[in-house]
């Protein structure tokens, strides 16, 4: 650790001078204007994405932000338009993004990735804390390109606040607490930005969590599972074992809560910023801890598998993770570069996999990922960023159910994103060269991929409020350690995995069509996309059997993914101190392995429709989600129920809207009824949660 954060120290230490310098020679006309602002001196420095080029942006902040957090990434953006969540347990959420989810798209903090072992399997938690977050951006599109040329299904983006981004008059304070009534969760948290004098801000923040098992209506286990599970009860007490008979009829027949699902989780962090009219540079450092239960599928290696200890004991993931990020920006002034914007971060990431007591397999990462921005400024209509980025990871991996070796994976990369725009019209387009390279010196594996990926695009303003758009996208991405290198039980996915260490970089070509219209009252964006696939990666089963349980082995086959993605609303009626608006969203991805079938865990079409109330402070929401049955399933995949979701909320600001009090509750699921999402892997045994009534009380001062 030591290493790293030496280096990132080190790059500190260099840029200070910098900006210092920078700002001398804007003169001290800049520096008078600076101090006269009354909010305190603003961050000249860009966030990493600050293009408004992205074809695709979704974002979630303020109250809505509010209201959706939850204890995972997954769940907080489920609401999004072309966003699901894996929903592995409470304590494990990752997002999918048009049928994309781990390695194929990027989670990260100011264009930072999160440092963890969260795409590595469904089971592992992302290490991100939206208590301190502004917003958070699902992007898609060339700019994407930026971030990675493995985000070929997108990038979620939040921009955060440990990092100071001005220097405040005096002490900004903001609490939040809340509590959710479907797993008697608690959470409360709190940050402070403050004053170190004219140039120079510093914050300390905290956060807790606390959850029980998952409350849910009706039978815990999908009708499916129940069958299977009252048949093997069937065959025991043919047997005359009754005893067993009993136990699978009890777990068949269970209800009320989801087993080991309670999760709980602490998160501490500070940081200090120098923030001048030339520049700014910021430090911070974040700890946060979790731990959560692994709920196992109800049966599996109890009966004819051999595999019985497996299921033996509750499983359980102890997590930590320390993170020190530094993120920088030097203001080049009016000549063709803006600025040179500066972002890194260390990452000291361990988790351990619990079987009862006993330590099962331990996950154990270093990693670092830097990355330097040189921002153009806006010139005759061009504007652009072009820069490089570096990352480095080693993972160990140690344990009797290690799946896949330790392994080391390192990328740099350049890129550039372009934009030009001429009456009516814009084009744009990125480019972007990264070499990968992936070791595992345990099995003597060794493979380097050069990866190049190219996007362009074009919008034109056909009429006031209109635009039409569209782009092409080609991706590259290569292969993640355990599609190349898995031999072993996984657990968490109750099956034996197989990898091919001869994979080649997984190809792509996309492209989507888009059309938007803002006209105030009224406002429209609907989506269409298509991703062609030469080479795939995706587990399939082989027929085979391991230690009792199905292999699944990673091949390579041509794809397709396509879908669209709509979005409507319309102020229907307005009145003195607010209105009523009506709003709907739809999405739906078809994704098939060419000549196969499915492509696995692929969320069916959901309909969304809303009414918000506005009364001045008060804000009234009902709205309406209904998903469609999803009974296009690969091998060892049941199919999922359609259900449809009533959920209504209040936010309330006391003190009007610009007050420091919100004040929220919650009906999700209101009507409580069952339903699954067809994203995840336990979707059989993990439902979703019943009625949740929440609360929340936000401070801001």
């Amino acid at each position: 650790m030591l290493k790293h954060t030496l280096s990132l120290a080190a790059l500190a230490i260099a840029l200070l001078p910098t900006a210092a310098f920078a700002n001398e020679e804007q003169g001290d006309d800049a520096q008078a204007k600076s101090h006269d602002e009354g909010e305190g001196i603003v961050v000249v420095g860009h966030p990493p994405v600050d293009f408004n080029l992205l074809n695709s942006t979704s974002t979630i902040e303020g109250d809505k932000l509010e209201v959706s957090l939850r204890g995972q990434l997954g769940e907080t953006l489920a609401s999004l338009p072309g966003v699901s969540a894996t929903s592995f347990t409470p304590g494990a959420s990752r997002p999918v993004l048009r049928g994309f989810d781990g390695d194929r798209i990027r989670v990260l903090t100011d264009g930072i990735g999160a440092i963890d072992a969260s795409s590595v399997s469904a089971d592992h938690a992302v290490v991100f804390d939206a208590l301190t977050v502004d917003h958070i951006d699902v992007l898609h599109g060339p700019a994407v390109l930026i971030f990675g040329g493995q985000a070929i299904g997108g990038a979620v983006n939040a921009l955060d606040k440990r990092i100071p981004r001005n220097v405040p008059d005096g002490i900004k304070l903001d609490v939040l607490t809340s509590y959710g009534s479907a797993a008697n969760e608690r959470a409360a948290s709190g940050a402070a930005q403050f004053r170190l004098g004219d140039r120079w801000a510093a914050s300390i923040d905290a956060g807790w969590r606390k959850s029980d098992d998952l409350k849910v209506p009706g039978f815990v286990n999908s009708p499916t599972l129940r069958a299977d599970l009252l048949a093997d009860a069937a065959s025991y007490r043919a047997a005359g074992e009754a005893a067993e008979a009993d136990e699978f009829e009890a777990l068949a027949n269970l209800t009320g809560k989801v087993p080991n699902t309670a999760a709980r989780s602490t998160t501490f962090g500070a940081g200090v910023a120098f923030i001048d009219a030339g520049g700014n540079l910021g430090l911070s450092v974040q700890r946060q801890d979790m731990r959560y239960g692994l709920p196992s599928r109800p049966g599996a290696g109890d009966h004819s598998s051999g595999g019985g200890s497996h299921a033996a004991e509750d499983v359980s993931i102890k997590l930590g993770q320390t993170r020190v990020d530094l993120r920088g920006a030097v203001e080049l002034g009016d000549g063709l570069f803006d600025s040179l914007q500066v972002r890194g971060a260390f990452g000291d990431y361990q988790h351990i996999e619990f079987e009862g007591d006993a330590v099962g397999t331990t996950f154990t990462g270093r990693g670092v990922e830097a990355r330097a921005d040189l921002v153009q400024n806006s010139r005759g209509g061009w504007r652009g960023r072009s820069g490089v980025q570096y990352f480095t990871r080693n993972l160990s991996i140690i344990g009797d159910e290690a799946f896949a070796p330790s392994n080391d994976v390192t990328r740099f990369g350049v890129f550039t994103l372009q934009s030009y725009r001429f009456g009516p019209f814009e084009i744009e387009g990125a480019g972007r060269y990264e070499r990968a390279t992936v070791r595992a010196n345990s099995v003597g594996f060794q493979q380097a991929y050069d990866l190049w990926s190219g996007a362009a695009g074009a919008t034109w303003r056909f009429a006031p409020g209109w635009k039409l758009g569209a782009s092409y996208i080609r991706g590259a991405r290569a292969p993640a350690p355990e599609e190349l290198l898995s031999d072993g039980l996984h657990v968490a996915t109750q099956s034996y995995e197989l990898g091919n260490d001869t994979f080649r970089p997984e190809t792509s070509n996309g492209g989507e069509v888009f059309v938007r219209y803002d006209g105030g009252r009224y406002t429209l964006a609907v989506t269409g996309y298509v991703t062609d696939f030469k080479s795939f990666i995706a587990a399939l089963p082989n027929g085979a059997e391991l230690d009792g349980f199905p292999v699944f082995e990673y091949s390579q086959s041509p794809a397709r993914f396509q879908g669209f993605e709509a979005a409507a609303s319309a102020k229907a009626i307005e009145w003195a101190d607010g209105g009523l608006t009506l709003d709907a969203q739809a999405d739906y991805t078809h994704a098939e392995l060419k000549g196969i079938g499915p492509v696995p865990r692929i969320p069916p079409l959901r309909v969304r429709g809303g009414a918000e109330f506005e009364f001045g402070p008060l804000h009234l929401r009902g709205e309406v989600e209904w998903n469609d049955r999803q009974d296009r399933v690969a091998s060892f995949e049941t199919p999922v129920d359609a259900f449809t979701l009533v959920n209504l909320s209040a936010v309330w600001h006391p003190m009007g809207d610009e007050g420091p009090l919100t004040l929220s509750l919650a009906a999700n699921n209101l009507l409580n009824v069952s339903a699954r999402r067809a994203a995840s892997f336990t979707r059989d045994f993990v439902p979703l949660a019943g009625r949740d009534i929440r609360v929340s009380a936000k401070l801001s001062f």
